[in-house]
């Protein structure tokens, strides 16, 4: 079902596309976990646990360090010392553009992060004692395996040395699609994750569509396990001490993204889109600022967002030309609207860390976690959209201020010329955007900040009068059995074009019909200026006709 967005601007749109973006699964060894499945797990590896000290699990992480150099060496990989902050994934691929890569792994970056460290703490006696994780975790290597798999393209499997070898395994969806319609013979051209140009959309959108199907997740686990045993954990434990002692990995998904991406047949049409959207919508979306900056821009730290996780705002990435990047954060999910290449529109939902939500995380839930993505993009489109194209029936505007009724309740109207009102649609509209609804709470907490009224002349016992009334004029729906709500889009459409129309159109008419004479003319009119000049002259005309003004 094509999003509001989407359905607006059709007549510019070559063709569009979902894809799923990067993906980030955790590779964690079950056993290894606790202190006693980690202790069965060496007895079965040596024999006993008498062995089972700080110093013989030190020595592990360095037979894994002294085999993968001695490795790289002899065979004439790559391997490299990173520094903090450097994006390896970008090293690896510079490298992979300029060299003759054969399937395999063809780049190890190492690099220092916080990883799990058992420590064997020994009794009085000289017997082993309980096995604890250290912590805060220590700082040790990792080791990025970056890989050419010829279904997959370039992936990366990051192993820390140290016992029980926790992993990642970061890979891209479009890495995916790119290889599947080379096969296919559809005909592209690709800039980073994203394709700018499309012989056939359509089959393009086929082959990505297969990424969001049930079987996608066995084919994630064929893909970890045809490289994590016998590429990267053969280091540390070769295939007959993994068969003897059941070293076996357990995957779940930790980060995904997932994108719409619209390929608009002119550059010059989808930029004034791009940016009559953002001057739309910035402000009914009460984000904290909007900045175009021309050059180059680091992203943000992620120490800062998490800071403030829900932060809403608008930031520049680093580009290639001049690019706004339209993003609106909520706790571990942000959503972002940006331009790809010349033509494309891309619009992306985040989750930054599934185990903040109650989805799952196991990877038969990946399809599930898919769905759930496109449904939080696709109302994040019908919101954007209904604020960028926006119209008010005359039976609405009749019927508004009316008393209505929700169930056996009766409620009244909606009066938008009284403040509290207008607040309330303010703030309905700056929550509009969130991927679970709102509550009574959230819209008082919402009024709070945007008028800085205190809670004692508005509660949470009138933020749910307002609601019901809301709910009876069809403009919010209830979630469910639950005491959320969230915007319908035909209601959402109608709020936007009622408060556009009072503060950007009607009081600076009413203000500037009543000035005797217009004000000073630009030296240099351009197009609007005249338009604006001739609607200020018919609307004076207007108001003579009805007796508004002298």
């Amino acid at each position: 079902m094509p999003d509001q967005l989407s359905t607006i601007y059709s007549d510019f749109l070559e063709g569009s596309y979902d894809c799923v973006d990067r993906v980030v699964l955790n590779a964690y060894f079950g056993r290894g976990q606790f202190g006693g499945g980690f202790r069965l797990w060496w007895r079965a590896l040596n024999g006993s646990d008498e062995n089972l000290d700080d110093t013989h699990l030190m020595r592990m992480a360095g037979r894994f360090s002294r085999r993968l150099r001695a490795w790289a060496k002899e065979n004439k990989v790559p391997m490299i010392y990173s520094s903090p902050g450097e994006r390896k994934h970008d090293r690896a691929a510079e490298y992979l553009a300029t060299h003759d890569v054969k399937p395999g792994v063809f780049m190890i970056l190492v690099s220092k992060a916080p990883g799990l460290v058992w420590e064997a703490q020994m009794t009085g006696t000289g017997k082993l004692g309980p096995l604890v994780i250290k912590k805060p975790w220590p700082y040790v290597n990792h080791y990025s395996f970056h890989i050419l798999d010829p279904d997959w393209g370039h992936l990366t499997i990051k192993m820390s040395g140290h016992p029980p070898f926790g992993a990642q395994v970061m890979l891209n969806g479009h890495e995916y699609v790119a290889c599947q319609a080379q096969k296919a013979g559809v005909g592209f051209t690709k800039q980073d994750n994203c394709f700018t140009t499309v012989t056939n959309a359509a089959d393009l959108a086929k082959v990505a569509d297969t990424l969001s199907a049930q079987r996608t997740a066995e084919r994630l686990r064929q893909l970890c396990e045809r490289w994590i045993y016998t590429t990267c954990l053969c280091f540390a434990l070769d295939l007959e001490e993994q068969k003897r002692s059941a070293f076996h990995y357990q995957y779940s998904v930790y980060q995904m993204e997932y994108s719409r991406n619209l390929l608009f047949s002119s550059g010059r049409q989808m930029d004034q889109v791009f940016q009559a959207l953002i001057d739309r919508t910035r402000g009914p979306l009460d984000l904290d600022r909007v900045r175009t900056i021309f050059g180059d821009k680091k992203r943000p730290h992620y120490d800062k967002r998490k800071k403030n996780p829900t932060r809403w705002g608008v930031v520049v990435e680093t580009p290639a030309y001049d690019v706004t990047i339209f993003k609106v954060h909520y706790g571990k999910m942000t959503l972002k609207i940006y331009t790809k290449g010349e033509r494309v529109l891309r619009i992306e939902v985040i989750v930054h860390n599934t185990r903040e939500y109650r989805w799952g995380r196991s990877l038969p839930c990946f399809p599930d976690i898919v769905i759930r993505l496109r449904g939080i993009l696709e109302r994040f489109l019908n919101t954007v959209g209904c604020m960028n194209a926006c119209f008010v029936s005359d039976e609405t505007l009749e019927k508004l201020p009316e008393p209505a009724q929700i169930g056996r309740t009766r409620v009244g109207g909606i009066d938008l010329n009284t403040s509290r009102m207008r607040r309330i649609a303010e703030a309905v509209l700056a929550l509009s955007a969130s991927p679970a609804g709102f509550t009574a709470s959230d819209l008082v907490r919402q009024v709070h900040s945007m008028s800085g009224q205190p809670e004692s002349e508005y509660g949470a016992r009138r933020a749910a009068y307002d609601i019901k009334k809301l709910r009876a004029k069809g403009m919010v729906s209830k979630i469910g059995k639950s005491r959320r709500y969230e915007p319908v889009p035909e209601g959402l459409r109608s709020l936007t074009a009622l408060l556009v129309l009072r503060e950007k159109i009607i009081k600076p008419m009413l203000a500037a019909s009543g000035q005797p004479q217009p004000p000073s003319k630009p030296l240099n009119p351009t197009p609007i200026d005249h338009h604006y000049e001739n609607l200020r002259a018919g609307m004076r005309g207007l108001f003579k006709e009805l007796g508004l003004v002298a």
